[in-house]
Order: C-alpha cells, then sequence, then structure tokens
C-alpha cells in the first residue's frame, strides 16, 4: 500500500495562482518574450512595492505597464515627466473656492491606484522630491493636511539609459524607494519576427482593446495579504543579512545596501514563493530577487567603473562567496 505524500501548502494559494495565470494571459495577447519583466512586474504587485523600468527606446516598457493596469480593475493614472513638470502639476494644489470663500484642495494624478511616470529622469530634483513621501508612506502633506492613498497604490516608472541631454539623475534615496530596477533587452530575433507579424494581424487596431480587467484592488490587497504570511526560516534571514552586509564591506562598492534592500529581498522572495506555488521562502527565491533588489542601490566605485564593471557583476559575485544554508 502507497502513501499519500503529497505536498500541501498552509496557505491557500490557489486564488493567487489563477490570478497571476489571468495577469500574464492578458499582457502575454500583446507583449511578446519579455518573461523576466512580466514576473517582475507582478512580484511588484504582490510584494507592494513599486519599480522602474529601465530600457532603450521601442523595447515596450510604458505599452507593458499600461497593459499591466489594464488587465487589473483599478485605477489607473500616466504622467509624463518633462523639465518644466512642478510638484504641484503632481500632487495637486489648493484652489480659492468663491461660493464656500474657502481654500479647496484639487488632486492631481498621483491619486489613482497605479501610476505610470514615464521618462522619470527628465523632471528636475524638486519634482523628484515631491514623490519622495507619497512612494514611501502612501500619503502626501499639502498645506499642512495629509491626504491618504487609496490602496493599492503602485508606482511603475521608466527611463532611458542612453539619452542624458535634458535628463536629471535620480537621487539614490528615490532609488532607494524603487523594490525592483528591471532591465529590459532587445527581442531575440525569432521574438522579433512575431512583434512584426502580430503587428501585421493588427489591421490598424489598438494593442490595448484586447485586454480584460480581472483582478480588483481588494482582490490585490488580499493577494498582498497572503504573500505577507509567507514562512521564512530564521537562517534565511541571515543569509538575506549576510547578502547585504557584504555589499558595504565589497572593495569594489563605494556605497553598499541600506536595511531598506533587506527588506525588499525579503518582500520580493515571499513574492516569489508564492508565484511558484509554495508558502515557505527558498534560496532560490533570495537569489532571484538579489539583482533586481539590489542593483541600483549599490554604487561601484569610480575606478572599476572604468574598468566596466557593473554593479550586475559585483552582485553575482557577492551571491557566489555568501555561503548557503541548508
Amino acid at each position: 500500500m502507497e502513501e499519500n505524500i503529497d505536498f500541501k501548502n498552509r496557505l491557500d494559494l490557489s486564488e493567487l495562482q489563477e490570478g497571476i495565470a489571468l495577469i500574464k494571459h492578458e499582457i502575454t495577447k500583446v507583449i511578446v518574450g519579455q518573461n523576466s519583466m512580466i514576473d517582475l512586474l507582478i512580484a511588484t504587485i504582490l510584494a507592494n512595492g513599486h519599480a522602474l523600468i529601465e530600457g532603450v527606446p521601442g523595447v515596450a516598457k510604458t505599452i507593458s505597464a499600461k497593459l499591466l493596469a489594464k488587465s487589473l480593475d483599478i485605477g489607473f493614472s500616466r504622467i509624463q515627466f518633462t523639465p518644466d513638470l512642478m510638484p504641484s502639476d503632481i500632487l495637486g494644489t489648493s484652489v480659492f473656492n468663491v461660493k464656500t470663500s474657502d481654500f479647496e484642495f484639487k488632486k492631481g494624478p498621483i491619486f489613482s491606484n497605479m501610476i505610470l511616470i514615464d521618462e522619470i529622469n527628465r523632471a528636475p530634483a524638486k519634482t523628484q522630491a515631491a514623490l519622495f513621501e507619497v512612494m514611501e508612506e502612501r500619503q502626501i502633506t499639502m498645506d499642512g493636511l495629509t491626504f491618504n492613498m487609496d490602496l493599492p497604490f503602485i508606482v511603475l516608472a521608466t527611463q532611458n539609459p542612453i539619452e542624458h541631454e535634458g535628463t536629471y539623475r535620480l537621487p539614490e534615496a528615490q532609488l532607494d524607494r524603487f523594490l525592483f530596477k528591471i532591465d529590459i533587452d532587445y527581442p531575440k530575433l525569432d521574438e522579433e519576427i512575431e512583434i512584426i507579424n502580430r503587428e501585421q494581424a493588427l489591421h490598424g487596431e489598438s494593442k490595448t482593446e484586447k485586454i480584460t480587467a480581472n483582478l480588483s484592488g481588494s482582490k490585490i490587497i488580499n493577494f498582498q495579504n497572503i504573500v505577507n504570511q509567507i514562512i521564512i526560516e530564521s537562517h534565511l534571514v541571515k543569509y538575506i543579512a549576510n547578502i547585504i552586509v557584504n555589499t558595504r564591506n565589497n572593495p569594489f562598492l563605494y556605497l553598499g545596501a541600506s536595511p531598506r534592500a533587506s527588506i525588499a529581498i525579503l518582500k520580493a522572495s515571499k513574492a516569489f514563493a508564492a508565484m511558484g506555488g509554495r508558502d515557505f521562502v527558498t534560496p532560490e527565491d533570495i537569489k532571484r530577487a538579489a539583482i533586481p533588489v539590489l542593483q541600483h542601490r549599490v554604487i561601484v566605485t569610480p575606478e572599476r567603473e572604468m574598468e566596466g564593471v557593473t554593479t550586475k557583476q559585483i552582485i553575482s559575485q557577492i551571491i557566489d562567496t555568501v555561503e548557503i544554508p541548508r
């Protein structure tokens, strides 16, 4: 007689898995390839974080964010950052109401559930600083009053890594507020052919018309709560801490990762575990989270940068040297 040794989760992840499958199904109606980017965007939502998407023009950064928003039944707002953009253009402003003889706060486009900030590095420091509070605390303070954001609240920002004219380097404090930095590469040859064929088959129709909204805001919040309950053993917490401490002691790095990075790896690895259908974190989840979480939070020393050494290479080296707990 054979024993039934089927693995059973302590948490019910079936609804979450179905929700992820629905999102992927909708996005892949339009996007060809880019599976890693799609997974990282979904993990961003599950971990209740924000993502910075970087890639050259034309690799579907903006359309991917729009498709993701359209596959969810939540509010969506797009803000195009420009050098003349002011904080009030994003957050809102107080307007004098003649009828009541009082000032009224008119909410800006940041008051939505999913915010797409296009070309985030085109706005000056004053406007960038306006995002600090809202990204970290999901609230804004204006004229002494505090306004809370409706949840879920997720910021997806895009930037072009090769164009520097008319752009401003993002402050380290702002980069630290993004859970992931997602790099998008050019598609492969077969994917490029598929992209051209799909465009030809559209016959002038909009790409986003085929997308159906599936998950409500309350469903997403429920999924985020489930992800928070994913179990992580104490030896894996130590593994995360060891990786972070190694970034601070590495001679190739001018700036190491902060405790916020530790928490980001924790949240991201829980999201990856849930996406994999598990209610516990494995070392592989942590390794998968390390590069997208850390690459924008650490700075290579000028000498190594001149030699062409990248943050990705150093983080990979750190992951290889830190002993994996068993």
